[in-house]
């Protein structure tokens, strides 16, 4: 997990195969852990739609749903279908500035 800057803040053990949503579960977890109630957490992640509607199918981390704000990465969300784009595209809603969403997979390309 990275702050919006692009510097690393939470790292996670991935013991299986692909991201699975259980890890941006536990990841969001420690985050919200270390942050006041009131804070408000913007999240751009590859398949950020299907998080946030597993959090709400699932009532996961209900104290915080109000306060979390879900985009997906602008590289994927064009692939994303149109609907998904229209709430999802980070350049619609001003939370999330000039943040591309790439910044993890910039990351790791470095590490490499």
């Amino acid at each position: 997990m990275l702050c919006q800057h692009d510097i690393p803040i939470f790292l996670a053990n991935m013991w299986t195969a692909g991201e699975k949503q259980f890890y941006v579960f536990a990841l969001l977890d420690a985050l919200i852990k270390h942050l006041p109630p009131r804070w408000r957490i913007g999240a751009l992640y590859d398949i950020g739609c299907q998080i946030d509607q597993s959090l709400k199918k699932w009532d996961f981390l209900p104290g915080w749903l109000g306060r979390l704000e879900w985009g997906v990465s602008i590289f994927h969300v064009y692939g994303h279908q149109w609907t998904c784009q229209l709430w999802y595209h980070p350049r619609k809603n001003e939370i999330w500035d000039l943040s591309d969403g790439e910044g993890c997979e910039w990351f790791w390309s470095e590490l490499w």
